[in-house]
């Protein structure tokens, strides 16, 4: 089913502060966009940038989260962008949240275009996708939405560095495994970095990792104790309720 066709449902997250028009199939906004909007530290008065928003979730999470924070959603989906500018309007945030169509491996002269200019952003945030499809859709912009390539991870993080102004931060989310990866991929343009693995319950392997990192600094790697999704019996942990359904931040910074 074509995604500009498709039946959406309409989901209530952090708590039922924040109503998503999404599609029912494919990608949904589920705990890694709370976790990656949570981990994001951001400021009144500043502008993030979540590159390849989907419908919006994270960055409308951490516009929920933060008051006078301008967001701009970036997504190559063109049905996706439009939900989520959508989203925005149904959420009250159009006055500081808007979505762009754009593909996040575009060039400075197309991000400029949108009103994105080099180092523009106080932090980017971005849930990168990293499944390596293996039958990936004939349309172009579907499959660079959907699908990742080894480079992908580097070449979202170069726009990044190039969005950000000077001590700019970038949070991202990945799966644990490859987190080898991630600091790879960082270390190029960024440094600071701070890892915080996401457990789903006690004595389990971590299965996803937030990271933060600020560009250009040459302070050295730091690994959190984890985050714990769940405890032993299933039940939800209190630091994953307040985050999940309350809305709080994860403080995960360099200092």
């Amino acid at each position: 089913m074509a995604t500009e066709t498709a039946a959406t449902s309409d989901d209530a997250v952090l708590g039922g502060r924040l109503r998503l028009r999404q599609p029912l199939r494919g990608h949904r906004v589920g705990h890694d966009a709370i976790l990656l909007a949570a981990a994001t530290p951001a400021q009144p008065g500043a502008h993030a940038i979540d590159l390849g928003a989907g419908v919006g979730g994270a960055g409308l999470a951490l516009a929920c989260r933060v008051d006078g924070l301008a967001v701009t959603l970036v997504e190559i989906d063109a049905a996706l962008a439009r939900l989520a500018a959508g989203n925005a309007e149904r959420n009250g945030l159009t006055d500081r949240v808007r979505a762009v169509r754009l593909d996040v491996e575009a060039s400075a002269a197309a991000f400029a275009a949108a009103g994105l200019a080099l180092e523009s952003a106080d932090c980017v945030l971005m849930n990168p996708p990293f499944n390596v499809v293996q039958q990936p859709s004939p349309d172009r912009d579907r499959r660079r939405a959907h699908a990742a390539s080894p480079q992908t991870l580097r070449r979202w993080l170069h726009t990044a560095a190039r969005l950000l102004r000077p001590d700019g931060a970038v949070t991202l989310i990945w799966r644990a495994e490859n987190l080898a990866d991630v600091l790879a991929a960082l270390e190029a343009d960024f440094g600071a970095i701070v890892v915080l693995p996401v457990h789903p319950k006690p004595h389990a392997a971590a299965i996803r990792v937030l990271a933060r990192a600020v560009k250009a600094s040459r302070a050295p790697l730091r690994l959190l104790p984890g985050f714990l999704l769940a405890e032993a019996d299933g039940r939800p942990t209190a630091q994953a309720e307040a985050v999940l359904r309350g809305g709080a931040q994860l403080n995960i910074t360099e200092n």
